[in-house]
């Protein structure tokens, strides 16, 4: 048995003594999401800083617990929070949860997160459907050695985001009367926001927004074969040529605005699953 085996064997059974529920859906809850635990049914709450090898975040606004339950009909286990790269942890780290959750039975994955918008047909408080990324955070999940027994060597990338929950969340939005658009995401290390020049340069080569987090998760899910569907909420504009020093509690009305029509989003395409 490799160590990530192990590991992801002790998480797994530390988790399975707080709860009998076998979840067919992992749900990271990035910015934008967080109300839906309240929606989640029978919740068993769990600490992160009580799972053997979990990260435990270091960011305002990310709590940090594994959530498992009911919603919309579906067994879930649910990220209230999540680790990011630039606190310092390995992506091997950061995407430990997903590992765990993978092993937990699950076999989708959905991920949301907060991006500066760098389409200008987007605004502050939007909504969009990942369909792609580029990945520039420097390092990668899947490096170092292969547990041929978790995923292949040289996983396939042709289809990171599953087309059909894609189409699926599109009419979902459609009937809801929810405005989303399909974005190519790119990830950065970050801590620090772009230059004007560098979201130039991010235009230049096709990505519509920009974020900290989510590619490293996508890998390690389409590593292990599980199905992804990405949601991101503009928080910011990121146009090179009318650039504003950012302002936190704009961010944050930004993503209080989506997170209704997010949550009810979600919530539609898991009981359509």
């Amino acid at each position: 048995m490799t160590d990530l085996k192990r590991r992801i064997g002790e998480a797994r059974k530390y988790i399975r003594t707080k709860t009998s529920i076998r979840p067919d859906v992992a749900i990271i809850l990035g910015t934008g999401l967080g109300g839906l635990v309240g929606e989640i049914k029978r919740a068993v709450h769990i600490p992160y800083s009580e799972i053997p090898h979990f990260p435990v975040s270091s960011v305002l606004g990310h709590s940090g617990e594994l959530v498992l339950g009911q919603l919309s009909g579906k067994k879930v286990v649910a990220m209230n929070g999540r680790v990011h790269y630039y606190e310092g942890y390995s992506m091997q780290e950061v995407t430990f949860p997903t590992r765990v959750m993978k092993f937990l039975g699950t076999r989708t994955l959905i991920v949301s997160n907060a991006v500066g918008g760098m389409n200008k047909f987007y605004r502050k408080g939007d909504i969009a459907i990942i369909s792609d990324h580029v990945n520039l955070m420097g390092d990668n999940p899947l490096m170092g050695p292969n547990d041929d027994s978790i995923g292949t060597r040289f996983p396939d990338m042709s289809e990171p985001y599953s087309r059909k929950l894609m189409d699926l969340a599109d009419k979902v939005a459609l009937e809801n009367k929810i405005k989303v658009h399909r974005s190519v995401f790119v990830g950065v290390a970050g801590p620090n926001l772009e230059t004007a020049a560098e979201y130039r340069f991010l235009i230049g080569i096709g990505a519509d927004t920009v974020g900290m987090s989510t590619v490293p998760e996508v890998l390690v899910a389409v590593h292990m074969k599980m199905k992804v569907l990405g949601f991101s909420v503009i928080t910011d504009m990121c146009l090179p040529d009318a650039l504003k020093p950012a302002d936190h509690i704009e961010i944050m009305k930004a993503a209080q605005k989506a997170e209704p029509n997010l949550t009810k989003l979600v919530k539609e395409v898991l009981r359509s699953l």
